[in-house]
């Protein structure tokens, strides 16, 4: 298969990458490097094996279908995003601009190549909006209320999705992705609480928590992740939104918890001011994935931090 990966320089894309170019894919890239690193594709770069190809372009630039266009990939992993919350919040111009007219960009590129499918990185952590404990954790017919400005750029890009499928025959599938956590990811990003819990873990610096620390996330590990993402370039899911989690809530001290347990640290974290536009509570029902892609998560949290762990530990200093 030839595929080509948005955002494949980012700690999931270039994790999807590594997966599609050991089962023997033709890959390319294409990625501005704002926030992925060349270092997270050493092997994908390195190994005379691949066939592999990155290309440096901002999805905004129109640039971008051509590339696609005449690359001809047979499915179109979409990862690259405006991913932080706060920032949609701050600027939703610059968030619309990279995730909406940055996604037509891409979908016009997939129409214009004959591609087969596109398979998105949705959020279910925002698409859903707030919803009532009661409904935890979240099915995919529960009602799309997205309260930030990145959720509903993603909520729009899931109507653009059906919209080429409908006029264009460009099947997708969306997967509303969790919290989203593994080696590679930026600990000193706002986003990804695991990765700065880790790095401030093993460099002996307190570990700060938001409010109470009772506000709770479904955290899904990157590897279970890209197999759902694998998964989906199949005929599988098509035309739908399938959410991808652990159906866990897990309070931000009980992250903490597992992670200095893991990490051998003995030593409380300090607690800040709330921050406000969070959601209280996230979970995810990962019932449909089962059916349609025969997905379920298969790595515990205890796991998955001692991996993350693992890698901080281990990488060389920058």
């Amino acid at each position: 298969m030839r595929a080509l990966v948005t955002g494949g320089a980012g700690f999931i894309g270039s994790t999807l990458v590594d997966r599609l170019l050991a089962e023997g894919h033709e890959v390319d890239v294409i990625d501005d490097l704002s926030s992925g690193s060349m270092a997270n594709l050493a092997e994908a770069r390195s190994n005379p094996d691949h066939t592999f190809q990155l290309h440096r372009l901002d999805v905004r630039d129109a640039a971008v279908a051509e590339l696609i266009e005449r690359r001809q990939p047979e499915v179109v992993f979409h990862l690259a995003a405006q991913i932080d919350v706060r920032t949609s919040v701050a600027d939703p111009v610059l968030d619309a601009m990279i995730n909406v007219i940055g996604s037509l960009n891409v979908l016009e590129g997939a129409r214009r190549a004959g591609s087969r499918k596109v398979v998105f990185a949705s959020s279910g952590g925002t698409i859903y909006g707030e919803p009532s404990g009661d409904a935890l954790p979240v099915k995919e017919s529960y009602p799309q209320q997205p309260i930030s400005p990145y959720g509903v750029a993603k909520k729009v890009v899931g109507d653009y999705l059906f919209t080429y499928r409908t006029l264009h025959g460009l099947d997708y599938t969306a997967l509303a992705l969790a919290n989203v956590y593994g080696p590679r990811q930026d600990p000193h990003g706002e986003a990804g609480v695991v990765a700065i819990f880790a790095g401030k873990l093993l460099s002996g610096e307190p570990c700060k928590i938001f409010g109470d620390g009772e506000q709770t996330r479904d955290y899904v590990f990157v590897d279970d992740v890209v197999d759902a993402f694998v998964r989906a370039a199949a005929d599988k899911g098509g035309g739908l939104v399938i959410n991808i989690g652990t159906g866990v809530e897990t309070s931000v001290n009980d992250l903490y918890g597992t992670m200095a347990r893991v990490a051998g640290v003995d030593r409380s974290a300090e607690l800040a001011p709330a921050r406000g536009g969070e959601v209280p509570r996230s979970s995810l029902d990962a019932g449909r994935a089962g059916i349609q892609l025969g997905w379920k998560p298969w790595t515990d949290l205890a796991t998955g931090s001692a991996a993350v762990l693992d890698f901080f530990r281990n990488r060389p200093a920058s």
